[in-house]
């Protein structure tokens, strides 16, 4: 809209006014009538949009359902007094009271209700402030805890030429300052510790020399991995069993033999993980990635068994290297591949195969018949 065509409309704005103005000087509802309809005519236009765009961005045009939904039930409200003449009798109640003594003492009431509500309030913020300030403080001393671990355990495995020493006592203390730091953070510090371990080639079974056992390197900047007989620096055990690691990332972790037993991995992103030989007994899998992720060793699926506590792997067949995935839950589990789907359905028993996306109809259940 023009200037010139606004200030226009306001000029027939103002001579709407004007006969508003004289209707009532003149006691003539025609004029009254006339004139308010010519004001709104030409002043709404200029006001709505402006209007409108104040109502679109304040919280009632932001939350418009709510609003339109608390307009419909006052309005419900109004027209349910009317039926029943309820606000009738409402008024006849406020007309007989005595307000000359009623009025002080429901004021001050009132007052009191109001500030008590306040007090309420004000000391709901404060808690609210405190438990900000103080989960960031967790957050933060639980931070400098895991990287005090990273430099206790870097300083513990390497000696001044850099190589691995790894001795019988530095692996259990290595492990004891796992165990105590995994049992005293939150998931997301789990994931980095267990994502730094990997990285680290501190829980994959490595070979050693026969002399002094250190790590024997592989000519091209790695160390020889040695699943039948190879020690680990750090062995999880059971230090994860029962956990919360949901919704964190785990990509490429390795969980080889370790007992994960009712262990919460919800929503992880678990793409490359390794699980070969590890007990997954009831643990959750809900909407995980386990893209890539690995169950068994070797190219034979068909092959591939769990693990045993009396049978000796073989990790050229995938025999008794696979991971124990009886009762465990991959309902909206993602990026799982047909060899995968195969071991989990043939393995799984009942409850695995149930939970499975895409069901495992053409797969038979090996553990009922094993």
């Amino acid at each position: 809209m023009s200037t010139r065509i606004r200030l226009l409309g306001l000029l027939f704005a103002t001579g709407g006014v004007g006969m508003t103005f004289a209707g009532v000087e003149l006691l003539r509802e025609d004029l009254i009538l006339a004139g308010t309809l010519i004001f709104s005519l030409f002043t709404l236009p200029i006001l709505l949009p402006f209007l409108y765009t104040i109502f679109r961005k304040s919280p009632l045009g932001i939350h418009w359902d709510v609003t339109l939904a608390s307009a419909l039930t006052f309005m419900t409200l109004f027209l349910i007094g009317s039926y029943t003449k309820f606000d009738n009798k409402f008024w006849e109640w406020v007309a007989k009271l005595d307000w000359e003594k009623g009025v002080p003492g429901a004021i001050g009431a009132a007052g009191q209700v109001v500030i008590a509500i306040l007090a309420v309030w004000v000391a709901g913020r404060q808690n609210e402030i405190t438990e900000k300030l103080t989960t960031q403080q967790n957050v933060i001393t639980q931070q400098q805890t895991i990287d005090a671990y990273f430099q206790g355990i870097s300083e513990l495995i390497l000696d001044e030429e850099g190589q691995m020493e790894d001795w019988p006592l530095e692996r259990v203390i290595a492990e004891a300052r796992t165990a105590a730091l995994l049992a005293s953070v939150d998931a997301g510090g789990k994931a980095k510790v267990i994502r730094f371990l990997s990285s680290a080639n501190l829980l994959t079974p490595l070979r050693r020399d026969g002399m002094l056992g250190r790590p024997i390197l592989d000519g091209s900047g790695g160390y020889v991995v040695d699943l039948a007989s190879g020690v680990r620096v750090i062995n999880l055990g059971s230090m994860l069993t029962g956990k919360d690691l949901s919704y964190t990332d785990l990509r490429r972790a390795v969980f080889t033999g370790a007992n994960l037993a009712r262990v919460n991995f919800e929503g992880c992103n678990l793409a490359g993980a390794d699980f070969t030989g590890a007990i997954l007994l009831m643990s959750n899998f809900r909407g995980a990635d386990l893209t890539g992720a690995c169950f068994f060793y070797g190219d034979d699926v068909n092959a591939a068994t769990p693990r045993s506590r009396t049978v000796t792997p073989n990790f050229k067949t995938g025999a008794q290297t696979g991971a124990v995935v009886e009762g465990v839950d991959l309902n909206g589990a993602v990026g799982i591949s047909p060899e995968q789907r195969q071991y989990l359905c043939a393995w799984g028993g009942v409850e695995t195969r149930r939970t499975i996306p895409g069901g495992c109809r053409a797969v038979p259940n090996l553990l009922k018949d094993s």
